[in-house]
């Protein structure tokens, strides 16, 4: 921050937010130490939800369509349009099941089996992680 002349930096990342500022009398040292701190507490508390259900989601057989990456899901193309798929519909694969946006870029995520729809269990726009559980579907 000396460097560039900084004298505030503000991130914000979904429930986290970060301030960084260089008064004159405080050492550069603590804030780093700050910021260093922050982000691994919201690791933590975001991986240990995710990890939880997995176990039991196995049970019942049907496959588990997974996030191939990091980002925010959703479910229709655009607020105005119906969603890809609901509970219940026939897919095959290489259907458009969501978007996953990652960096501003809008990825559209196929399906790797046919068969039914038959659990969504992510809500339209939040964050997904890599290998997250996204759908349940019935192969046929």
């Amino acid at each position: 921050m000396q460097k560039s002349d900084l004298t505030e930096l503000e991130i914000e990342l979904q429930d986290l937010k970060l301030r960084l500022a260089r008064p004159g009398s405080q050492p550069i040292p603590t804030i780093a130490h700050a910021r260093s701190e922050l982000p691994q507490q919201a690791i933590s508390s975001q991986v240990q939800p995710a990890a939880t259900p997995a176990p039991a989601e196995k049970d019942d057989g049907a496959h588990q369509f997974t996030s191939p990456m990091v980002g925010t899901f959703y479910r229709k193309p655009s607020p105005d349009d119906a969603a890809f798929v609901e509970i219940g519909d026939t897919i095959k694969k290489g259907d458009v099941l969501c978007i996953v946006e990652a960096m501003k870029v809008m990825n559209e995520i196929q399906s790797d089996v046919s068969g039914e729809v038959i659990e969504i269990l992510v809500e339209d726009s939040t964050s997904v992680e890599y290998g997250q559980t996204l759908f349940k579907i019935r192969q046929s």
